[in-house]
């Protein structure tokens, strides 16, 4: 096993993980999510949706970052 592809060196996160292969991601959306996404719609003037999906809250999440400056 090489240093890159080594775990313990260079853990995976499921950050870095495409939502839609998420094993999880037709699931509701953490109270987490739902509280940042909150936070972020209103900044942004966008409507508030409370029943996405975990993936859906993620993708939404990433682009109301874009949207308010967040994202850096």
């Amino acid at each position: 096993m090489t240093e890159a592809n080594d775990p313990k060196t260079h853990p995976f996160s499921n950050a870095e993980k495409d939502p839609d292969d998420w094993t999880t991601g037709d699931e509701p959306m953490t109270g987490a999510q739902a509280s940042y996404l909150k936070t972020l719609s209103e900044e942004a003037g966008e409507p508030f949706d409370e029943s996405l999906t975990k993936a859906d809250a993620s993708k939404r999440i990433d682009a109301l970052q874009e949207k308010t400056g967040r994202g850096a």
